[in-house]
C-alpha cells in the first residue's frame, strides 16, 4: 500500500478504512489532499480485496474543508491585477483537477461509507456528498460554507446535494451558508443515521461496510453503476459549467475582502463588487 501524507489507510476484513489526517488541526484540505485523493481511490478501486470503503477524519473533526491559506496560490491566479487569459486558464485547469479528485470518490466502483464527527464544512460536505452512505455522531456540524467566503461552491456540492436532500433544503444551505446540527442533517436526509459519538459512528460505518463486503462484489458494483447512471452526465456537466463560471467570475472585491478578513481574523464586509 502506498504511503500517504493526507490520509491513513487500514484494510481489514475486505474493508478499507480511510482517515483524513491534516495538515494541522481539523483535517483541512491542502495540496496533499487534492493530489492524493484520486490516486488513493484509484488504488482502492483496483484492489480486489477491498469490497467497501469507510471514510472518516482523524482527531476531533471530519474536515473543515479547503485550506484557504495553503491553497492561496490557486486563487492568486485569478486575483492578480489584470488576470490575463493565461492566469484564468491555469486557474481553470487547477479547479478541474480538484473536481476530478473529488469525483474519484463518486466514480469508485466500491461503495463508500462516510463516518462524520465534529465539523464537516465546505469541502467536507463535498466529500460526503460523493460518498454512497453517510452516518453522523451527535456532535457533527455541517455547512456549505463557500458563500461565506465569496465563492460559488465548485467541487461537487451544488451538483450532488440536490439529489440527496432535495432542492429546497439544498438551496437553503447553499444560499445561507448556515451551520446545521446532526439531527437537522438526519431530518433532511443528508445523513442516514445519527449515533451518540465518534466511536459509535465509526462502529456503525464499519458494520455497514462489512455487511456490504459480504455480498457478491460484482453485483454490488453493478448496483452502484446502475444507480449512478442517470446522474453521472448531469453532475459532470454541472462541474464543467461551474468551473467555467468561476474562472470568469470568481475574481471579485468580495473575494479579496473575504481573504483579507481571514488573514486579519475579523468578519468580512461584502459590497457586491
Amino acid at each position: 500500500m502506498t504511503e500517504w501524507k493526507a490520509f491513513t489507510v487500514r484494510i481489514a476484513e475486505q474493508v478499507a478504512e480511510v482517515a483524513l489526517t491534516g495538515p494541522g488541526k481539523h483535517n483541512a484540505m491542502g495540496p496533499d489532499f487534492w493530489r492524493e485523493l484520486p490516486l488513493l481511490f484509484g488504488e482502492l478501486d483496483a484492489d480486489p480485496q477491498v469490497r467497501a470503503i469507510v471514510v472518516t477524519g482523524a482527531g476531533r473533526n471530519f474536515s473543515v474543508g479547503l485550506d484557504l491559506r495553503a491553497m492561496r496560490p490557486v486563487f492568486d491566479e485569478v486575483l492578480a491585477d489584470g488576470s490575463a487569459a493565461a492566469r484564468r486558464t491555469r486557474f481553470h485547469r487547477a479547479l478541474r483537477e480538484m473536481q476530478e479528485a473529488m469525483s474519484a470518490v463518486a466514480a469508485c466502483r466500491t461503495p463508500v461509507v462516510a463516518a462524520v464527527h465534529g465539523a464537516c464544512i465546505g469541502g467536507g460536505v463535498d466529500l460526503i456528498a460523493a460518498a454512497d452512505i453517510r452516518y453522523a455522531s451527535a456532535d457533527a456540524k455541517f455547512s456549505v460554507r463557500e458563500v461565506k467566503v465569496a465563492i460559488v461552491a465548485d467541487v461537487g456540492s451544488l451538483q450532488r446535494l440536490p439529489r440527496i436532500i432535495g432542492e429546497g433544503h439544498f438551496r437553503e444551505l447553499a444560499y445561507t451558508g448556515r451551520e446545521i446540527d446532526a439531527s437537522h442533517a438526519e431530518r433532511i436526509g443528508l445523513v442516514n443515521e445519527v449515533v451518540p459519538d465518534a466511536v459509535a459512528v465509526l462502529r456503525r460505518a464499519r458494520a455497514t461496510a462489512r455487511e456490504i463486503a459480504a455480498n457478491p462484489p460484482l453485483v454490488v458494483q453493478g448496483i452502484k453503476e446502475v444507480a449512478e447512471h442517470d446522474q453521472r452526465d448531469a453532475v459532470a456537466a454541472g462541474l464543467r459549467y461551474v468551473a467555467a463560471w468561476n474562472s470568469a467570475f470568481l475574481p471579485s472585491a468580495d473575494l479579496v475582502e473575504a481573504l483579507a478578513a481571514l488573514d486579519e481574523g475579523r468578519a468580512p464586509r461584502f459590497a457586491g463588487e
